[in-house]
């Protein structure tokens, strides 16, 4: 083109990749031709692609300087940028300098504020935009529910509820999906479905957030009715929904809808997607099914931190301490940085195997090579490691050093180390600071009698009885589950 004017450069930003749109807006400033609003949005929205906050501040300057900064438009990319990197008070101060807002800019900052888990924020912005006479979309209203979902607070997500249907946005899919997406993530999963079953029309999000919901519940009964019912509508599930399916039949121990599953993930070429194969992993596992889980391991080509402490945990679940430790040197020697939790799963597989030697080489290894801060967690399977040999002194040295306070879990793994071991004086000492701690706890009670038998106090373990019936309440007989040809 002979001559370019800021049309064409609009239209290249806009239109290309967030890399090329900056050598783009380069050319164009050689080009003698200055930016305008259009200009402004395609490089800020390239900022928040590429994850470079410090060009979306250069970008803030040029606004700036050239006024754009009171303009509705501008401005509503302004606190979306901020927003996306967690910098609410600057995105507030974006939003606040532009005097006359649009709803669109109102919306901005009301899903600002719920991105970055404020919903009470959301909220104050909302009651000053009704103060203000601009009504809200389904946009604003699906902002207001995700912040009661990230808030746990399902009464008021009820009340936002009545004002949608109020409003009559309950029909659009974006809210009624939200809507149950936030009933689903506060638990009322019963609610979540009379959402979804009220839907005049589903798209495969919601589909997807149904599912998900019944995962985070761990029904993977329901969770496959509705796969079913999702394929019968000619709605196909993506790596989320394939995802959660796996994870709660795990929950339930179903391995029959397991391998269904798995049939629709290699016949679809999911198996590609590690989400998929981590969950594959986890769940064969869960169902006792311990093979199975490491050919699935076995052919992840490239496995990530998470791919291996699953199949850790997978071994040491199963009481394959050895293996577990095999895997998790396997991890080092292909040059992975283990993090804090892969040596927990570690330790835990080395305290359930007995392996005290190697669980104290992984602990100061963590220390020493990797300068990881070892928390509760790490020094209870220490503490557990060395009660479970019988290293009661070694294990009491370590109790008493750590800079931590001694927790319940370090406190009940080394009272029942001494108690199994013999060591009445030590165990009854580490029980009265756990009865300290958790005095309203059952098994806690339990412990104390328990000791108080062994000494041949009998009316102290009487005493023991009378207080945990008149302390606590009635206790739920536990039940299990079992899977059979006509179900489980």
């Amino acid at each position: 083109m002979p001559k370019r004017n800021i049309v064409t450069w609009n239209i290249l930003i806009c239109g290309t990749s967030a890399y090329r749109s900056f050598s783009y807006f380069r050319l164009m400033l050689l080009d003698k031709v200055s930016l305008d609003h259009i200009t402004c949005n395609g490089l800020l929205r390239s900022c928040v692609e590429v994850n470079d906050i410090d060009a979306g501040r250069q970008l803030h300057s040029w606004v700036v300087k050239l006024g754009f900064k009171f303009d509705c438009f501008v401005g509503s990319s302004l606190v979306d940028l901020y927003a996306k990197f967690g910098l609410v008070d600057a995105a507030k101060q974006a939003f606040d300098v532009v005097l006359v807002k649009d709803l669109v800019l109102w919306n901005v900052m009301v899903s600002c504020y719920g991105l970055n888990g404020l919903g009470l924020e959301s909220f104050r912005v909302f009651k000053l935009m009704q103060s203000l006479g601009v009504k809200g979309d389904g946009f604003t209203f699906s902002s207001l529910l995700n912040g009661c979902a990230a808030l746990g607070c399902v009464e008021l997500g009820r009340q936002v509820h009545g004002l949608i249907i109020k409003m009559s946005l309950d029909l659009g899919i974006l809210v009624a999906s939200t809507l149950v997406d936030m009933y689903a993530k506060s638990r009322t999963i019963d609610d979540a479905r009379k959402a979804f079953d009220l839907m005049t029309s589903r798209n495969n999000v919601s589909w997807t957030t149904m599912i998900v919901g019944y995962g985070l519940q761990g029904d993977g009964n329901e969770a496959m009715k509705l796969l079913r019912q999702m394929l019968d509508g000619n709605f196909y599930p993506d790596e989320l929904t394939l995802s959660s399916i796996l994870s709660s039949s795990g929950h339930l121990s179903a391995t029959s809808e397991i391998k269904q599953v798995h049939a629709y993930v290699v016949k679809n070429g999911f198996q590609a997607f590690l989400s998929i194969a981590n969950a594959l992993i986890n769940a064969y596992s869960k169902c006792g099914s311990i093979k199975t889980a490491f050919e699935c391991f076995r052919l992840v080509t490239d496995p990530d931190m998470v791919t291996w402490t699953i199949i850790m945990g997978a071994y040491a679940f199963h009481g394959l301490s050895r293996e577990s430790i095999e895997v998790f040197d396997q991890m080092l020697s292909s040059g992975v940085k283990p993090c804090a939790i892969a040596f927990l799963g570690a330790l835990s597989a080395c305290s359930h195997g007995g392996l005290v030697n190697e669980g104290l080489r992984y602990f100061n290894l963590m220390i020493d090579e990797f300068q990881i801060m070892p928390n509760a967690e790490h020094y209870t399977c220490v503490i557990d490691l060395l009660g479970r040999a019988g290293l009661l002194d070694e294990a009491f040295d370590v109790l008493m050093s750590m800079t931590l306070k001694p927790t319940s879990d370090m406190l009940a793994a080394f009272s029942s180390a001494c108690n199994i071991h013999g060591n009445t004086r030590l165990a009854k000492w580490a029980a009265e600071k756990l009865f300290e701690l958790e005095p309203n706890k059952p098994v806690n009670y339990a412990l104390m009698s328990n000791l108080y038998a062994s000494e041949g106090n009998w009316s102290d373990v009487a005493r023991m009885h009378k207080a945990m019936r008149h302390r606590l309440d009635y206790r739920v007989p536990g039940c299990s589950r079992i899977e059979n040809a006509s179900g489980t």
